[in-house]
């Protein structure tokens, strides 16, 4: 066997990054630990590839998301001199195709855990609106099946139940129901014979229902597996000419990185929805404006940002003079809004105060899941600036309502109670905080 050529193109963009031999390997390791697979590099590893030999194959993409994150930018197979991954490779599948096996693939519990192990991409190629508009796949057409506005609407009335059983119990509870909806329903109905104008209407119908359940994913924490079903909800708001979808979804990928605390694609995400945003009445202003300035005060952007949530205060003010339906976006999500905002400029104490702004301005339509969540969010703020017994009421009225959600949010957030509680162990309160927690695990 002849020596292997170093491999100069990972080298170059590796120099960039400014990382040791050791550096790159701990964030490899992290990537891994947060795609559910962890692993033990170690820096004669990283030197291994950079003197040509070819990491495993299912390394190279946290490889890949390892220095796209370091850099702010996609980082490909090609540029640093990997073969394409059968990712890549399948990315042909077509729109109709694709999305039934996302939805076979999730309806099997036994596979499930292992496709949920995904990481989050800040390097996901998304598809511009000219990219996608109007270019349906070539999809057999069924001649002894045909629909018509019925059957659309019943994926409509069933996308509105499956977001009502979500906001009540959680994403591990609806998606399994929403992905066999996909399978055993939508699909045929993609497939089958109707006028041009109905097949428009359906993919605008199908592309939201996939938005749904990408968001049930990301409630789930299977943020790899979201993004799938985001981009596949792009191409059939494209193809369906439904450009308000687009913008939706796309503001919902820039919510998801916020969360998640990647600010630059936040921003690039937010911004993208601003630009391609179909309408600019007050309340869409909002719902578009609120999403940048959080964005931006990820990134850093104190300027951007207060100037974005100014703009959403206006709107917002201008939209509930004048009511419309678009977004839900009102002065309690405004609250909402300007609490992430001040918290992610370092404001805990003025984050706090938007937070309890909020919840009294809550409706009888909003959702009992981002009740809970926001309401883990201000205790874990409110023990962050010392007010221990303030935390403790508000992790005891999550503790009230938990045993019957399904989200992995909420589990996410309430697992923290222990190592948030651990300063305090002496104190009444926060044990019996603790011990409700505990007697809760289990479930």
């Amino acid at each position: 066997m002849g020596d292997l050529a170093p491999n100069m193109a990972l080298e170059h963009v590796y120099r960039e990054t400014g990382w040791t031999l050791r550096q790159f390997a701990q964030e490899i390791n992290r990537l891994g630990t947060e795609r559910g697979t962890p692993l033990r590099y170690r820096e004669p590893s990283v030197h291994q590839w950079l003197k040509g030999h070819m990491p495993k194959e299912d390394t190279r993409p946290l490889i890949l998301e390892a220095l796209s994150r370091r850099l702010h930018r996609p980082v490909t197979s090609d540029e640093v001199g990997f073969p394409f991954s059968s990712l890549e490779l399948n990315q042909s599948v077509s729109t109709v195709e694709g999305l039934f096996d996302l939805g076979r693939e999730d309806m099997d519990p036994s596979r499930r855990r292992v496709l949920g192990a995904g990481v989050f991409s800040v390097a996901l190629t998304i598809p511009g609106w000219q990219d996608v508009v109007g270019r349906m796949d070539a999809v057999g057409v069924d001649p002894q099946r045909r629909i018509g506005q019925r059957e659309i609407q019943g994926v409509t009335k069933m996308t509105e139940r499956l977001m009502d059983i979500y906001s009540e119990f959680g994403g591990r509870y609806a998606r399994p129901m929403a992905a066999a909806f996909l399978v055993n329903t939508v699909a045929p109905h993609l497939k089958a014979s109707t006028s041009e104008e109905n097949r428009k209407s359906l993919l605008s119908a199908v592309s939201f229902l996939c938005y749904l359940t990408g968001w049930m994913a990301v409630d789930e924490g299977t943020h790899g597996r979201a993004q799938q079903y985001y981009v596949k909800s792009l191409e059939l708001a494209g193809v369906g000419g439904d450009r308000m979808t687009y913008c939706h979804v796309l503001r919902g990928m820039s919510v998801q990185a916020a969360n998640l605390g990647h600010g630059t694609p936040a921003v690039r995400l937010a911004n993208a929805a601003a630009e391609s945003s179909p309408e600019s009445t007050p309340r869409m202003r909002a719902f578009l404006t609120g999403q940048q300035a959080h964005a931006y005060a990820l990134a850093g952007e104190k300027a951007n940002a207060f100037n974005s949530l100014r703009e959403a205060e206006r709107a917002v003010n201008q939209a509930e003079s004048q009511p419309e339906a678009f977004g839900g976006f009102n002065s309690a999500t405004l609250a909402y809004v300007t609490a992430q905002v001040r918290y992610a400029l370092g404001d805990t104490a003025g984050s706090i105060e938007s937070l309890n702004d909020h919840f009294p301005l809550r409706d009888s339509t909003d959702k009992q899941l981002t009740k809970l969540l926001f309401s883990s969010l201000l205790a874990e703020r409110q023990i962050k600036i010392g007010h221990l017994e303030a935390a403790c009421a508000t992790w005891n009225t999550i503790l009230d309502e938990y045993p019957a959600i399904h989200s992995g949010r909420i589990d996410a957030q309430l697992a923290k109670i222990p190592s948030l509680l651990s300063p305090y162990r002496l104190n009444p309160i926060a044990r019996h905080t603790r011990e409700r927690f505990r007697e809760l695990l289990p479930r």
